[in-house]
């Protein structure tokens, strides 16, 4: 096992005393989507929901999509698998379990493989090192796509975890532009010799967005990062884009815009929707949207 498996937990954030607020955010947006590539979105679609809490949902009663509560993972159709290796600014996806054992037997032996098997991170968390209060695996998804499941709460999809040459600064510009929470850990802070801070943790809806800092993938000594000196742009790999839903797109782009935040696609319809895309922090696709079509309930616990 290498050192890049001793990664982050949750709760690592929930004490942290530097909370930060931005007055006056441009918009309150909510978290709508995961974008992902594939090559066979069928395939990926029955894996969503077999494996973990989520099912099979037409979105805006076009697209076939996968609905995990209260956002969407939505897919878009390749011809050959897109990257996957660790590179850019969106990291992985994620799950909770309440029972984190029990949970990874059945994830085994039902046939699901893992890039990373079960893991102790208890100490990382504040806990006792090794006492089994916080475990983690990385499930490797469809084109290879990262998925974590984590000790929690619940097990609904729960996080986004990234990176950012800056993650302060990341965390700010999502308080101000998207309107998301966030706490910040201005500190450097390493775990088992691999840096994770300085670092955000935001939250839109019920998701998280934990960023860590490039020096991560440094310290941790990530093959695929060896020679790089700084993050891909998300468009085109496997996690394609995160989706930021919107009142009023028009006004919204408008207010980016003037804000100088950079557009990259103006607004434009599809059906019943709305969206447009912009670039966040690291060269981070964002996608905003206008979406006023009825949504799903949200899934039984």
């Amino acid at each position: 096992m290498t050192r890049f498996t001793f990664i982050f937990a949750t709760l690592l954030f929930a004490c942290i005393a530097q909370a930060q607020e931005v007055p006056s955010p441009l918009v309150t947006a909510r978290f709508h989507h995961v974008h992902l590539n594939t090559v066979d979105p069928e395939a990926a679609i029955e894996f969503y929901t077999a494996k973990f809490k989520a099912e099979r949902q037409k979105f805006a009663g076009m697209l076939d999509a996968v609905w995990t509560g209260d956002s969407w993972l939505l897919f878009t159709k390749v011809n050959t698998p897109p990257p996957s290796d660790t590179v850019s600014g969106i990291w992985h996806i994620g799950w909770g379990a309440e029972d984190m054992k029990t949970v990874y037997q059945k994830q085994l032996d039902s046939g699901t493989k893992f890039h990373t098997p079960i893991t102790d991170i208890s100490g990382m968390t504040g806990g006792v090192e090794n006492s089994g209060s916080f475990l983690y695996a990385y499930v490797d998804g469809p084109d290879h796509a990262l998925i974590e499941i984590n000790t929690a709460r619940h097990h609904d999809f729960g996080h986004v975890h990234m990176f950012s040459a800056d993650p302060i600064a990341t965390g700010e510009w999502y308080m101000k532009h998207l309107g998301v929470k966030a706490r910040l850990q201005k500190n450097a802070r390493t775990y088992r010799n691999v840096q994770n801070a300085p670092s955000a943790f935001m939250t839109a809806n019920h998701v998280s967005m934990i960023v860590y800092p490039i020096e991560y993938l440094k310290t941790a000594g990530v093959p695929a990062f060896k020679d790089r000196t700084e993050l891909a742009p998300t468009r085109g790999r496997v996690i394609d884009h995160l989706g930021f839903a919107v009142d009023n797109l028009e006004m919204t782009v408008a207010q980016m815009k003037a804000a100088g935040v950079k557009v990259t696609a103006e607004p434009r319809s599809a059906g019943p929707i709305k969206f447009a895309f912009i670039e966040g922090p690291d060269q981070v696709a964002i996608e905003l949207i206008e979406d006023k079509t009825p949504q799903p309930a949200k899934l039984p616990n």
